[in-house]
């Protein structure tokens, strides 16, 4: 069995993470650490998980969680979590960091983004934790960076058709929906239900959200050129899900022979082997609805032959594909098993 730590473990990634592993069959999870909650048991902080896993909640202490577990997911939030993460490498651990310490390959964009960072000299370490992408670079590693949840959906369906080379890299408008649960477990204004409840509203706009230079950077990588995208996320008024919508301009070339569900085969053949995404025949959209709780990412394509564009389309559950499901896929490459083990269950309906 593979002995698993949780650092972070009482958020809404670490309660989902707690949801996946304890339905795994190769994990046991030995150690949590909480800070705000530390000297709690799990079932006082997470009563859903009542009768599952009762364990103490304890305060950080890499060494103690070195001597508990194999390998630690780390849900800090940035820039707290670089320094939890170097400690845990230096004690042996194998580490999953869902922050966005170590997303970003150069340090200098990452500063550009974020601020100093702590421990640059991991940077380079570390292994962007989508599996779609880089599967075998997953498996041989010790720090994977799982990525953003907007990043996932808006690299997912716009992958494909970068990598065939059917639309201009300096076209690409992406527009993303997510639900709360994506601002954390720890209330503000504008994620408090009155102010969230009736009212849809986009957020950051115009090249100044964070996920920005990692959507550039993965989608840079798989068309082999430089890739700027406008992108504009907007928060919805539902607890999950993300729902993405990119716009995109043909090459001259592509479009006249772009045959009608030629971008559907392109992404089953893109993304073949992989058990999380579903690309949908033509005619049908993806509904966050429908992935709801599971890690399944559906994707979807459409020709707007008048107004010469191709529209991509994604939908996933922002906690399990957008995050703790896929640092689950990240560590079963890890440790060698099956990529979806653990992680086919059904969506919740409705």
């Amino acid at each position: 069995m593979i002995r698993v730590a949780i650092v972070g473990a009482t958020g809404y990634t670490g309660a989902e993470l707690l949801r996946l592993l304890l339905s795994h069959p190769e994990v046991e999870v030995t150690h949590l650490a909480a800070h705000g909650r530390a000297g709690m048991r799990l079932s006082e902080a997470l009563p859903s998980l009542s009768g599952l896993l009762d364990l103490p909640l304890e305060p950080f202490d890499a060494a103690r969680v070195a001597e508990a577990a194999d390998v630690a997911f780390c849900g800090l939030p940035h820039g707290a979590s670089a320094p939890a993460v170097s400690a845990l490498l230096e004690a042996g651990l194998k580490v999953l960091d869902l922050s966005a310490d170590f997303r970003l390959r150069d340090p200098a964009v990452y500063e550009a983004w974020y601020g100093a960072h702590p421990h640059t000299e991991l940077c380079a370490r570390s292994v962007y934790g989508l599996p779609e992408l880089h599967r075998e670079a997953i498996a041989a590693a010790r720090l994977i960076a799982v990525p953003g949840c907007y990043p996932t959906s808006a690299i997912l369906c716009l992958a494909p058709l970068l990598a065939n080379r059917l639309i201009e890299p300096k076209s690409i408008v992406i527009d993303s929906k997510s639900g709360v649960s994506g601002a954390g477990r720890t209330p503000s204004p504008t994620t408090h239900l009155p102010e969230t409840a009736e009212g849809i509203r986009a957020y950051k706009v115009a090249g100044t959200h964070r996920h920005t230079p990692e959507i550039e950077q993965e989608l840079s990588s798989v068309a082999g050129e430089p890739i700027t995208v406008t992108f504009t996320p907007h928060l919805a008024p539902m607890t999950r899900g993300i729902l993405t919508t990119a716009y995109a301009t043909p090459r001259a070339e592509a479009l006249g022979g772009l045959a009608d569900g030629a971008c559907q085969d392109l992404a089953r053949s893109f993304f073949s082997g992989s058990p999380s995404v579903r690309v949908l025949d033509p005619g049908r959209l993806p509904d966050t609805l429908f992935v709801r709780g599971s890690n399944f990412a559906h994707l979807a394509y459409a020709v707007d032959r008048r107004a010469s564009r191709i529209l991509a389309f994604a939908a996933i559950d922002n906690l399990v594909k957008g995050a703790a499901g896929q640092a689950v896929q990240c560590l079963n490459l890890m440790f060698g098993l099956p990529e979806g083990t653990g992680l086919g269950g059904a969506p919740m309906f409705p």
